[in-house]
């Protein structure tokens, strides 16, 4: 299963035309998807017109939505912090480490656009379904 990020998300509904952004568009309807309840509230609380929320929110709520945290991820997301910083890499936001542990952990691939996640990918082992150049 594909867990898909904000960055992708947001790019999507803005119409931006990026790599990631055409994945998606392939992948809606042809591969199982899901939408992280963080990252769900993410991408709806960008939008400031209620008939685009809406119809945002009836398409994410089409996907399975994975809780992101809990206590052994919040736990293991503390490791993979320390992990990181051990590597010299300082993570920049809380919720990019627990999203990208619950990859790890629930074996989902991550669809993203996001540097921040490309030392989880390096040095933790989370797949992605777009290896960026």
């Amino acid at each position: 299963m594909i867990l898909v990020d904000s960055s992708v998300w947001i790019d999507y509904f803005r119409g931006e035309p990026t790599p990631q952004a055409d994945l998606l568009d392939t992948l809606l309807g042809r591969e199982p998807l899901a939408v992280g309840d963080l990252i769900l509230a993410e991408v709806l609380q960008g939008f400031q017109d209620e008939r685009d929320f809406n119809k945002a929110r009836q398409l994410l709520l089409s996907f399975e939505v994975v809780e992101i945290g809990g206590r052994e991820v919040a736990l293991q997301a503390a490791r993979n912090f320390q992990i990181l910083r051990g590597h010299g890499i300082t993570v920049r936001k809380t919720i990019d480490t627990l999203i990208a542990t619950r990859c790890i952990q629930s074996g989902l691939t991550l669809l993203h656009s996001d540097k921040d996640f490309d030392p989880f990918v390096t040095h933790l082992g989370l797949r992605v379904a777009y290896q960026g150049a």
